[in-house]
């Protein structure tokens, strides 16, 4: 079961079919204990878009086990943890600052 802050692979609703994508986990141990999917926030390696204030160009993106420069940006989806595949986790930095960029988004 993937935990918030962690990197996954996963195909993401909305994307081109059959490719999967990078994400951050959002959704809370408590949501993950009751249900069977994930809140996903996207990663992407196109950081030229990520310039919105719910955006954040990941700091340690290797440490993080990526494998280009990339960005958070807060387009949301859920998805089956059975379909998520942990690659790594942000450092507490991005992470910090990924939940700052979501809460700006949802007003949380």
């Amino acid at each position: 079961m993937p935990n918030p802050g962690d990197l996954i692979v996963t195909a993401m609703p909305g994307a081109v079919q059959g490719k999967r994508r990078p994400g951050v986990v959002l959704s809370s141990r408590s949501y993950h204990n009751q249900r069977p999917d994930v809140i996903v926030g996207l990663v992407t390696t196109n950081t030229a878009v990520a310039s919105a204030t719910t955006d954040h160009i990941l700091l340690d993106w290797q440490q993080a086990g990526l494998t280009k420069p990339s960005a958070y940006r807060t387009y949301l989806s859920t998805v089956a943890s059975a379909d998520c595949h942990v690659i790594g986790r942000l450092s507490a930095r991005d992470w910090q600052a990924v939940q700052t960029a979501a809460r700006l988004a949802l007003e949380i």
